[in-house]
């Protein structure tokens, strides 16, 4: 397990490598200017070119390149070009809503997609089964936004059950905290309910085919041990692989649920510095999700280990 590990970790470095270089450029090459933003329109073009110099943005593009990655060594990703503030410093301010968020719809997107998919695989082409694939197939035709619209009129507005927006620190507050992260949570999870169920069930169908299951029945096992101790230990390698890439696109992918419910996570840092082309802020959250990918893959890598000893051989 050790080796597997350490090759998966020396695999990283190129790609992350690779994706410093193409967020360096992508933004470099960009056609805004942030030293004219900053500037203002009435601004007169030695003010611009002060500007420029300042940032260091006048300097060649391999020289930038190699200061900015000097920097990252040093554990140092910058200031925010309109702050000032240190950029790990922000990502670490809107890192708990985001994280929160994420962990949230994981939690009840697998209690309730995993055993659903089971559900539809043992009662295959059974009213049950195709309720529940009705329902995945609703969960990936609604747009988030729209379920977060439909839960605020309902909730909020007509129910008023719910608060519409903001986000309280779950060690501040953890009534409040349950109270606001509700409908983020259940307007995100949809789709994942729906791809986790879908995943589960094709996986199950397959394994229940299996000759050692039909040994199983024929030796007279109780339904529950044959689907959990057998059937589902054998499918989860796909249905980890699935939930391992969702959270790590959950991770990334929350900016639409955190605009629509005003949670000042890393999804609203990422869009207020997009239209502000604040590079250094940019370039430092694409660095952070891309590493969370690299561990979250590391992560999943070593459940299927410890799920199926086969794969140590």
């Amino acid at each position: 397990m050790l080796r597997l590990i350490a090759s998966r970790l020396v695999a990283a470095i190129p790609v992350m490598g690779m994706v410093a270089i193409l967020v360096f450029l992508m933004l470099r090459l960009g056609p805004s200017d942030p030293a004219l933003i900053l500037a203002g329109d009435t601004a007169t073009p030695e003010a611009v070119a002060a500007i420029r110099a300042g940032l260091g943005l006048d300097k060649p593009l391999w020289y930038q390149f190699l200061v900015w990655i000097g920097q990252l060594l040093s554990g140092d990703f910058g200031l925010s070009v309109f702050s000032r503030q240190p950029v790990i410093d922000m990502v670490l301010q809107r890192i708990e809503p985001t994280v929160s968020l994420a962990f949230t719809t994981l939690a009840l997107s697998i209690v309730i997609a995993i055993p659903a998919g089971v559900l539809a695989a043992w009662r295959h082409d059974s009213w049950l089964d195709r309720l529940i694939m009705t329902f995945s197939v609703l969960g990936f035709s609604i747009p988030v936004f729209v379920l977060g619209y439909i839960f605020i009129y309902l909730f909020a507005m007509q129910m008023d059950w719910l608060p519409v927006q903001g986000f309280t620190p779950i060690g501040a507050n953890l009534p409040n905290f349950l109270r606001q992260i509700a409908m983020p949570t259940l307007a995100l999870s949809f789709i994942y309910i729906a791809l986790f169920a879908r995943i589960t069930r094709s996986a199950m169908l397959e394994v229940l085919r299996e000759d050692y299951i039909r040994t199983a029945q024929a030796k007279g096992l109780p339904e529950s041990v044959i689907l959990v101790k057998h059937a589902l230990r054998n499918a989860a390698v796909p249905i980890v692989s699935v939930i391992g890439i969702g959270f790590a696109l959950m991770i990334g992918g929350v900016v639409i649920t955190e605009t629509v419910f005003n949670i000042p996570g890393i999804g609203r840092l990422v869009v207020d510095a997009v239209l502000a082309r604040d590079y250094p802020v940019i370039q430092g959250v694409i660095l952070l999700l891309s590493g969370v990918y690299v561990l979250i893959n590391l992560l999943t890598d070593i459940a299927y280990i410890l799920l199926d000893p086969r794969i140590r051989y």
